[in-house]
């Protein structure tokens, strides 16, 4: 089901979920990618200067991709309804 994130933090708690839906810790993950936990969790607590490359790095990692569209006309409390 695909989800929308609108901001780096919104993007941080998606892969937090993700992350823990697979059943990793952030350092097994941060393993996979050659970076260290403390990397994973700057990307989950929403810290804007995380690279992108770091981001998509990650995503591969767990087998996720990015995909961009038109912004969609929702409601402040369905995005919130993800998290």
């Amino acid at each position: 089901m695909p989800h929308t994130a609108r901001s780096p933090a919104q993007i941080g708690a998606l892969v937090h979920r993700e992350r823990r839906v697979r059943g990793l810790t952030q350092a097994q993950l941060g393993a996979r990618i050659g970076k260290r936990q403390a990397t994973i969790s700057r990307l989950e607590n929403g810290e804007p200067a995380t690279r992108l490359s770091t981001l998509f790095d990650v995503l591969s990692a767990m087998n996720l991709e990015l995909a961009l569209r038109d912004r969609g006309k929702s409601s402040e409390t369905a995005i919130e309804d993800i998290f």
